[in-house]
């Protein structure tokens, strides 16, 4: 097979057409408890959004406890041992998320020392850690050493030579994983595609260089060399992909066995294929099946350990969105409506929200698509073209760009845009001033403050001269 193969995997889209279908709520693309009530008003873990608003204002994120319960369960029971999922806490993190992970058995990793110093904040287990970064400084990895951090995955030569002068110095025998690029190419946005060959992370297999990596890694003073990491990217809709990654690391796996003791050869045990399994994001979507893809994918790393003549390795994942993802979302209170006349004399409706690129940015980064519902009634009117913008000074300030959405919504009515745990908080900025949100956390009837809300006087606060 070529070094690179090409996996054309993009979802089939279609728009919400009728006001009665803009009314239901698609259950696979917001939280398990989230329903529409008799009075036309949604709630989410026994809450209705309204009283949330009510309560902590609006913009506001809300998160369903049980629901990312659940999926940490459904994780760890498909790819049979929680310890084995790590939960990727770049897509959301807090120290309450650290315990919800703790708590359902699953580990950790962190892609930063800020995100790390937050996970040994809560008292998360470091020995459930994997640490990430393709530009680890040496603080970061002494932090990381000294707190016994089951895994570094190592991302260049240069890492590789601090890591083991540090924990030459600290008397440590860390355990590492190589970052390997293996050349398969996913249908994913280009700035989430982690997996070909001319980008920041890890080491080339097609090149050579991840072996000679390894190699260096064996030799290392302070390292002991675990087994091989990659990434293939994220929100991927095709499994193939994850399995013909896999191959090509086993293939590398099986001629380093060969170059080691037999004490190295039984360390060596650890294949880690990352996350980046997709969710749904809107209606027409399907998420990737957590208990497919993970039988296939265990079982394919069995037959091809057995084909290679090796022993059958650990299979570490580290799925981020696929757990948080769905079970947040962002609740926008209306304000401004406008229509405007395009240029072939149609006209759109603009329907300003309170919020915008500050809280979510992934329409403006990565043109990314969400579903959108009115949540304190039910909608009557007819359905018109219409873009969702945001309240920053910036044209593309866009959260919906070309949907169809009832013609009565008008200010001061509540929209939530569904699947917003995974990178909206945890990429959020002050743009404009704009202070972050907070996440309110819903469970069995009951709403409570998980992260307040930013204030001016926080940035005031932060200003010594």
């Amino acid at each position: 097979m070529d070094p690179e193969t090409h996996l054309h995997t993009t979802p089939l889209r279609h728009r919400v057409g009728t006001t009665a279908e803009f009314n239901d709520l698609p259950g696979h693309v917001y939280p398990a408890t989230a329903a529409r009530e008799a009075n036309g008003e949604i709630s989410v873990g026994g809450v209705t959004l309204t009283e949330v608003v009510r309560d902590f204002g609006s913009p506001v994120f809300v998160i369903d406890e049980e629901d990312f319960r659940r999926r940490c369960r459904r994780m760890a029971r498909a790819f049979e041992e929680g310890r084995r999922v790590h939960y990727a806490s770049k897509a959301f993190l807090s120290r309450t998320v650290c315990r919800w992970v703790a708590e359902e058995g699953l580990s950790l990793d962190v892609a930063s020392e800020g995100e790390l110093r937050v996970a040994l904040s809560a008292d998360f287990p470091a020995d459930r850690i994997t640490v990430h970064g393709n530009n680890k400084s040496p603080e970061f990895l002494s932090l990381a050493v000294e707190s016994g951090a089951e895994l570094i995955v190592i991302d260049s030569m240069q890492e590789l030579e601090t890591l083991s002068e540090v924990a030459t110095r600290l008397g440590k025998h860390q355990d590492v994983l190589i970052r390997v690029t293996p050349g398969v190419h996913v249908d994913t946005h280009e700035f989430i595609a982690t997996s070909h060959e001319d980008q920041k992370f890890g080491f080339s297999l097609a090149t050579g260089l991840a072996e000679e990596a390894a190699r260096a890694c064996i030799r290392a003073e302070g390292l002991r060399f675990r087994g091989l990491h990659c990434h293939v990217g994220s929100q991927v809709f095709e499994a193939a992909g994850f399995a013909l990654a896999a191959e090509r690391l086993l293939e590398l796996w099986s001629r380093l066995l060969t170059e080691v003791d037999a004490t190295a050869a039984a360390e060596l045990n650890v294949l880690d294929l990352g996350g980046g399994y997709g969710i749904a994001y809107t209606a027409d979507q399907e998420a990737l099946d957590v208990e497919t893809v993970a039988g296939d994918l265990l079982a394919q790393v069995q037959e091809a350990a057995q084909e290679l003549g090796v022993p059958c390795p650990d299979v570490n994942v580290e799925p981020g969105r696929a757990i948080v993802g769905p079970t947040m979302v962002t609740v926008y209170r209306v304000g401004t409506v406008k229509d405007v006349r395009t240029s072939d004399r149609t006209t759109r409706r603009y329907i300003s929200v309170d919020g915008g690129m500050s809280d979510n940015i992934r329409p403006a980064l990565y043109q990314s698509e969400y579903d959108c519902r009115l949540v304190n009634r039910r909608a009557e009117g007819e359905m018109i073209p219409t873009r969702v913008v945001g309240s920053h000074c910036e044209s593309g300030d866009i959260l919906l760009n070309d949907v169809l959405m009832p013609g009565d919504i008008r200010p001061g009515d509540l929209l939530m845009l569904g699947a917003t745990g995974a990178y909206c908080y945890s990429m959020s900025s002050r743009y404009n001033m704009m202070c972050r949100p907070p996440v309110v956390v819903v469970r069995d009837g009951e709403a409570r403050i998980m992260l307040r809300r930013e204030t001016i006087e926080d940035f005031l606060s932060l200003e010594l001269l």
